[in-house]
C-alpha cells in the first residue's frame, strides 16, 4: 500500500507534486533509484559538529550547557584569572565576569576593538566597545561578528585541575571552536507605524514598499504613529495640519535621513537625533517685528526664558536675584561657572552650573545644578548657605575638580584646561549680557521707537537690530538656544577654541582614509567636541561637508556675530524713556539714512534686484521678494566711497546675511569665512563672498516663512588688478588666501552682460537678466566673487525685503 501510494505521487501532475512532503519525495527516490554502493558517512569533529558546522539553535543550546557546567564548577576568582592570563578585561560585576569568561572559553578570546583598541563586550544583541575613542568621545564600534584571536587558550593550574577541565579543553584549540550565530538580522522598523508627508527625495510609494520590506507599516494618520517623516521644507513653510497635529500629539517629526541611516545600519536610529521641529511651537505665526502686538498669545517667544546671561549673572533658579544677590568676586575671580558634556555614544547631553552668590545681610550661598538638556525636572540641584567664605570657596574648587578633572585657578586665571574622558568642559562666559536677555523685549518695541529721536525709518531699523527676538530665533534655528547657558555671551578665548576645533575637524575628515565604522568614529568624535563647546538642544553626528558648512561654520559665525551684538546692545531690559535706540545707533559707528523712493539710487537698486532674482523654492512652493525700504550706509569699519573708488576693478555686488549677523557687519565690517569647505559659500576658503545675482544672496537672508523679513547687503567690492576665473572648486585655497587675489567663480547662470552699466563713473553694476552660461557642470548656480582683504569691500546699501509666496508683485511698498 505504501509503495503504491508513493508511486502514485511519483506520476502525479505538477500541482500534486508540490504538496508531497520531503519524506515522501525521499522515499520515492529510494524506491526508484538503483542500488548503489553506500556513501561515506559525514565526518564529525570532536565537538560533534558535522564538518565543523551546526545550526544556530544547536550551538546556542550547547553554549547554555557549557555555561551551566562551568558556572557550577568555577569560582568568580578563577574566571577573573582565566581572563587575565588570556589578556582579556577582568573588571566588572561577578555576573559580567562570568559571562565574559564563558564567552571566551567557548568561542575564543576577543581581539581588541579595531577602532580604539578598547575592550569588546556582548550586550545581548551585539558586541560593543566600552573604550574611549578620545577624551571627548566614547567609541561607537559595534558588530555581531567580532574579531577573535586565532590562538589556543591559556589555562591556569587551578582550572586544569578542576572537574570541568576536560570540557574546557574541548574548545581550547581554535579549530574546534564553534562560531556564534548572531541570528537573522533584525528588521529595523519591526513594530513601527511610520507616517510620511511632503515631498521627499524618494516617492511615498518607494518608501512604503521599503519600510514594509524592513518590518514597518505605513500610517496614513499620525494617530498612533511612531514618527512622522517630513521634508525640511515643511518646517520652513510652516507645515500642514498633519505636521501640527503630530506636534500637538507628541509624535516625533524626523528627517528622511532617519529612514536611510536606519536601513543602512540595520537598526532603528534614535529619533531625537533626527528631530525636525522639536524647537517649534504649533501655533507660531509669521508677523513682522515692527507690527508685533505683545497682547497676542501667538506672538509669545518660542524660546524658553534665558536663565543665565553672563559671567556676573545670578542663575534664575536660585531665586536670589530678587534679594539683591550678586556673584562673589574675590582676588579678581568671579565664582560663576557653566559646563557642558556631549557624548552621543553614551547618550549624554548635559550641563552644569556652579555659583557662589552673596546676598545682603545674609550668608554666602553655593548653588549647584547638573542635568540633562530638556529634563529640568530631574536635574540634580542644591542651594547651600556657608558662613565661612574660605570654606565655601574650597567646596567650589573641589566641585570644579570633581566634574572636570582639572584644577580651578589655572583654568580661571590662565585658561589652562585638559579635557578628561566623560568629564565636563567649561563654557567660558564673558562679562556682559546675552542679547536674548539684554535686547528689547516685545513689550518694549512700541514705546522704544516712540521715545527715539532718530528718523522714524531708521529708528524702526534699529529697533529690529536691538530686538531679542531675532537673536532668539537665530539660535533656536541652529539648536544653540539652551536656556541654561549664555551662548550669546561667550568669551573670545572660548570662541577661539571653537574655531581651532572646527579647523581640526575639517583637516581630520579631509584626510581620513578609512571607511565604515573607523570613518564614522572620526565624525562622531568631532561632532561630540563641537556640541560640547557649543552646547546644543539637539546634537547630532555630522556626516558630510554640507552639514559641516551649515551647522559648524555658519553656526560659529552666527554665534560670533551675536556675541558682538550682545556687547554693543548691552542691557536694554530697563526703562526705555532715555532713548536707548539713539544711544546704540551712536555706538554702532555707522551713518544710516533711508533712500527716497523716487531717487535714482533707489530705482537702480530695485531694477538690479528684479533682474537678478530667482524665486526661492521650498518643496512645491516658490517665494518671491518685495522691497520695504532701502538704506544708504556709511560705516566707519569699511572704506568710504572715496577710498574704495581709488581701488581697481570695482563691482557693486550682493552679499547675503541673516539679520542676526547684520549688526556686527555694520559695526566691524565684513569678515572672511571661517574655513574652507568644498561647498558653495566656503569653497574659496577664508574669503568674503558676494554674487552678482540677488537670488544667491537671498538664500542666506531667507530663514523661514514664519520670519519673512530680512535684509540684503549691497557692497562695492574691488577685485584687484588680477582676477582668477574658476570653473571648479580649488583643491587648495591657501595660495589664494596668501596672494589675496580676486576670484570669480563661474556659475551655471550669469547676468546678461549687454545690460550691465556703471555707477558713480567706474563702479560696474552687473544688472542683467539671468541667463544660462556655458558652464553647465559648475557646482555654483550663480556667479560668486571672492576677495580676501576686508579693506576691498565697502557696505553701501541695506535692502529691507519681505519674502512672499510667488504671485506677489515685486514692487516697493508704500
Amino acid at each position: 500500500m505504501k509503495i503504491r501510494e508513493t508511486r502514485s505521487h511519483a506520476h502525479a501532475s505538477g500541482d500534486e507534486e508540490k504538496v508531497m512532503t520531503r519524506k515522501q519525495k525521499a522515499e520515492n527516490r529510494t524506491q526508484e533509484a538503483p542500488v548503489q554502493s553506500p556513501k561515506k558517512a559525514k565526518q564529525e569533529n570532536d565537538n560533534g559538529h558535522s564538518n565543523g558546522k551546526s545550526s544556530g539553535k544547536d550551538i546556542a543550546a550547547e553554549f547554555q550547557e557549557f555555561c551551566k557546567a562551568t558556572g557550577d564548577q568555577l569560582s568568580v576568582e578563577q574566571m577573573r584569572e582565566i581572563l587575565e592570563v588570556n589578556g582579556q578585561d577582568s573588571s566588572g560585576s561577578d555576573t559580567s565576569v562570568a559571562y565574559k569568561c564563558e564567552d571566551m572559553l567557548f568561542y575564543g578570546p576577543l581581539e581588541r576593538c579595531p577602532v580604539c583598541n578598547g575592550n569588546l563586550e556582548f550586550d545581548g544583541k551585539r558586541y560593543t566597545c566600552k573604550g574611549m575613542y578620545s577624551e571627548w568621545s566614547t567609541c561607537t564600534f559595534k558588530t555581531k561578528n567580532p574579531p577573535r584571536k586565532d590562538e589556543p587558550l591559556k589555562l591556569p593550574d587551578s582550572v586544569l585541575n578542576s572537574t570541568v577541565s576536560d570540557l574546557i579543553k574541548k574548545y581550547k584549540d581554535p579549530g574546534r571552536r564553534p562560531h556564534r550565530d548572531s541570528g537573522v538580522t533584525d528588521k529595523p522598523f519591526t513594530g513601527m507605524m511610520i507616517s510620511l508627508m511632503g515631498r521627499l527625495s524618494r516617492t511615498h510609494q518607494y518608501w512604503r514598499s521599503t519600510i514594509e520590506k524592513h518590518g514597518g507599516k505605513i500610517a496614513n494618520s499620525v494617530i498612533g504613529a511612531t514618527c512622522l517623516v517630513a521634508s525640511p521644507a515643511e518646517r520652513e513653510r510652516g507645515g500642514s495640519s498633519k505636521l501640527v497635529e503630530a506636534m500637538e500629539r507628541g509624535v516625533r517629526v524626523v528627517r528622511e535621513a532617519w529612514l536611510v541611516d536606519s536601513i543602512e545600519k540595520q537598526e532603528a536610529q534614535p529619533l531625537e537625533a533626527y528631530d525636525l521641529v522639536a524647537d517649534l511651537a504649533p501655533d507660531g505665526k509669521g508677523i513682522p517685528w515692527d507690527k508685533m502686538d505683545p497682547s497676542e498669545e501667538a506672538l509669545e517667544s518660542i524660546a524658553a526664558e534665558l536663565k543665565l546671561y553672563g559671567k556676573r549673572c545670578v542663575y534664575k533658579d536660585t531665586n536670589l536675584q530678587e534679594q539683591g544677590g550678586e556673584i562673589l568676586e574675590k582676588n579678581g575671580i568671579l565664582y560663576n561657572c557653566a559646563f557642558s558634556l556631549c557624548d552621543q555614544g553614551r547618550g549624554l547631553n548635559e550641563y552644569c552650573i556652579m555659583q557662589l552668590v552673596t546676598v545682603p545681610e545674609s550668608n554666602l550661598n553655593l548653588y549647584y545644578k547638573k542635568g540633562k538638556v530638556g529634563d529640568d525636572a530631574n536635574a540634580e540641584e542644591r542651594l547651600e548657605e556657608w558662613t565661612d567664605v574660605d570654606d565655601a570657596i574650597k567646596e567650589f574648587t573641589r566641585l570644579f575638580e570633581e566634574i572636570t578633572g582639572n584644577e580651578f585657578e589655572p583654568w580661571e586665571r590662565e585658561k589652562k584646561f585638559q579635557k578628561k574622558p566623560l568629564k565636563f568642559y567649561p563654557i567660558d562666559m564673558d562679562d556682559g549680557v546675552d542679547v536674548r536677555h539684554g535686547g528689547l523685549a516685545m513689550r518694549q518695541l512700541g514705546v522704544t521707537a516712540t521715545h527715539c529721536k532718530l528718523e522714524p525709518l531708521v529708528a524702526n531699523f534699529m529697533k529690529v537690530l536691538c530686538s531679542q527676538e531675532i537673536y532668539r530665533y537665530a539660535l533656536m534655528e541652529m539648536g544653540l538656544d539652551p536656556p541654561d547657558l549664555p551662548m550669546g555671551m561667550l568669551s573670545n578665548v572660548h570662541l577661539k577654541t571653537c574655531e581651532e576645533v572646527l579647523q581640526q575637524f575639517i583637516v581630520a575628515v579631509k584626510s581620513v582614509k578609512e571607511t565604515g565604522q573607523k570613518a564614522e568614529a572620526v565624525w562622531t568624535d568631532y561632532s561630540n567636541r563641537w556640541f560640547t563647546l557649543l552646547h546644543s538642544t539637539r546634537p547630532f553626528i555630522f556626516r558630510d561637508y554640507q552639514e559641516l558648512a551649515d551647522h559648524t561654520a555658519a553656526s560659529f559665525e552666527t554665534i560670533r556675530d551675536i556675541t558682538v551684538a550682545s556687547h554693543l546692545i548691552g542691557d536694554m531690559s530697563g526703562s526705555t524713556i532715555d532713548d536707548p535706540l539713539s544711544d546704540r545707533y551712536n555706538k554702532l559707528g555707522c551713518s544710516i539714512s533711508a533712500l527716497e523712493k523716487d531717487s535714482d539710487d533707489y530705482n537702480m537698486i530695485l531694477n538690479y534686484l528684479e533682474r537678478t532674482y530667482d524665486p526661492i523654492k521650498l518643496g512645491d512652493i516658490e517665494y518671491g521678494v518685495s522691497v520695504d525700504n532701502i538704506f544708504a550706509v556709511e560705516s566707519s569699519a569699511c572704506p568710504s566711497l572715496d577710498e574704495i573708488k581709488k581701488l581697481p576693478n570695482k563691482v557693486l555686488l550682493w552679499c547675503g546675511t541673516q539679520t542676526s549677523n547684520l549688526l556686527r557687519h555694520l559695526h566691524k565690517g565684513f569678515l572672511p569665512a571661517v574655513c574652507s569647505l568644498p561647498v558653495p559659500g566656503y569653497m574659496f576658503g577664508k574669503a568674503i563672498v558676494c554674487s552678482d545675482a540677488v537670488a544667491e544672496a537671498a538664500r542666506y537672508g531667507f530663514t523661514a516663512i514664519d520670519k519673512p523679513e530680512g535684509f540684503l547687503v549691497l557692497a562695492v567690492v574691488s577685485l584687484g588688478d588680477e582676477v582668477n576665473e574658476i570653473k571648479n572648486p580649488p583643491e587648495d585655497t591657501k595660495s589664494l588666501e596668501e596672494k589675496k587675489v580676486g576670484v570669480k567663480g563661474l556659475g551655471r547662470k550669469k547676468t546678461d552682460e549687454s545690460e550691465h552699466f556703471f555707477w558713480k563713473e567706474d563702479i560696474k553694476v552687473p544688472c542683467g537678466r539671468l541667463i544660462a552660461s556655458e558652464h553647465k557642470d559648475s557646482p555654483l548656480e550663480y556667479n560668486e566673487y571672492a576677495v580676501y582683504d576686508p579693506k576691498q569691500t565697502s557696505i553701501r546699501f541695506l535692502v529691507g525685503v519681505k519674502f512672499e509666496e510667488k504671485g506677489v508683485v515685486m514692487e516697493a511698498e508704500e
